[in-house]
């Protein structure tokens, strides 16, 4: 079906924008300020630390970015090992690739989809430093354990919060859940500034020096007092534009060499508008997700990904299982939604069958819990504050009709 065509499209935006969104980024343009590093920026970053618990807020160009900075601070040495889920988008794990750590990938929890606590501590060897998880969907992972197990084991961790802003993990706001918290602005979040955008979250004062020093093209390294002076220091004036320390020290080490990873801030301008939108955002989507598990709840073998005691999940995703021992039910499931006017697309392929990450090892049978669920049972349901009350009727209607027309086929089958 041509996706023009489908009367529930899956989100080509994960948030809605009206006047307050287009006038916030015409005040930044008609300014005569800086478009690069500015006060929208520094307000949006304040703003977004005190909505998230945290000390410091550090944004940044994109959502991978974040991540790649985040990694930058765990401080990674060769033949180190990262325990990391392979239920996400690859971009929590992609900066590895090129690292010369080893990446052991945990099993998830059948019931969250997130990482499972005990297969994380059954990774864990003298060469793990830290743990990446995210939370899957907008449903926060079992932070108190994971955490609980890190610090046993003196590791750090980093939580992708890319799909959680606006969850609540027992009364805490992933960001701060863990060491080094990552959040994306993409077009597809719960929140957007400009279509791109990332933050880094941390309570370390040095941590957020360090992250402000490699988004602004400075080189993230240990210096030391030269031992003689580079040129003639009594010659710098204003106008050199140089480091402070150009004359006066070496290099001692690089711990990364930095990059341009400042936000725009036509793009901060449109998060702080889009920070007011938040709650009724999350609201609605908690709304259709309530009338989607109320559906859910007339058959047996269709089980949502639903929210533990003391956590409330943001439903970036929507996500239910099919229990059923045939595991074609699930794509027949899938097809007849699609060809009904609900567009499908389940996330995501387990990242450790991809096959850069087949070429440093990994294969079929590793994470037998997150392959069953994926090639047998999982499917995602669109649940975009966008829908309109119309939409949601018919993705309501569609999905009733589907699952009794399954329904019946495992009742053939059984009688047969």
């Amino acid at each position: 079906m041509p996706a023009d065509r489908y009367m529930v499209p899956y989100p080509s935006r994960g948030t809605v924008l009206g006047d307050t969104e287009l006038g916030a980024v015409s005040e930044a343009l008609r300014s005569d300020q800086t478009l690069s590093a500015g006060g929208y920026r520094e307000a949006f970053e304040r703003r977004f630390a005190d909505l998230v618990g945290s000390r410091h807020a550090v944004s940044v160009t994109s959502g991978t970015v974040a991540v790649q900075l985040g990694i930058a601070l765990l401080g990674l040495r060769p033949g180190d090992e990262v325990i990391a889920t392979p239920q996400t988008y690859k971009a929590t794990v992609q900066p590895l690739l090129d690292a010369p750590v080893t990446v052991r990938f945990c099993d998830v929890d059948p019931h969250t989809l997130n990482a499972d606590p005990r297969s994380v501590e059954a990774l864990i060897t003298d060469r793990t430093r830290a743990i990446l998880l995210v939370h899957y969907g907008g449903l926060v992972a079992d932070m108190n354990e994971i955490m609980r197990i890190a610090r046993a084991h003196d590791l750090l961790v980093l939580e992708d919060c890319a799909h959680a802003l606006g969850s609540v993990y027992h009364g805490r706001r992933p960001g701060t859940l863990a060491d080094i918290g990552c959040f994306s602005f993409h077009s597809s979040k719960n929140i957007t500034t400009l279509g791109e955008g990332g933050m880094v979250t941390v309570n370390r004062d040095d941590w957020a020096e360090r992250l402000d020093l490699m988004r602004s093209n400075e080189s993230d390294s240990v210096y030391a007092d030269a031992p003689r002076l580079i040129g003639d220091r009594k010659r710098a004036s204003a106008w050199m534009l140089h480091p402070g320390n150009a004359f006066t020290h070496d290099c001692v080490e690089i711990r990364h060499p930095g990059t341009n990873a400042t936000l725009c801030e036509p793009g901060a301008a449109m998060g702080l508008a889009q920070l007011d939108r938040l709650d009724r955002l999350i609201s609605r989507r908690r709304a259709i997700a309530a009338k989607i598990n109320a559906v859910l709840e007339r058959y047996s073998f269709a089980r949502p990904v639903q929210e533990p005691p003391g956590v409330v999940s943001a439903y970036h995703l929507y996500t239910f299982l099919l229990e059923t021992e045939d595991g074609q039910a699930r794509d027949a499931v899938v097809d007849s939604l699609d060809q009904r006017g609900v567009e499908m697309r389940l996330r995501y392929f387990p990242l450790h069958l991809l096959p850069e990450w087949r070429a440093r090892g990994h294969e079929l049978g590793e994470c037998p819990v997150v392959e069953r669920l994926w090639f047998e049972r999982q499917i995602n349901l669109p649940c975009q504050p966008s829908l309109s009350d119309a939409q949601v009727s018919h993705l309501l209607e569609v999905l009733d009709r589907t699952l009794a027309e399954a329904e019946n086929g495992i009742r053939a089958l059984a009688r047969t």
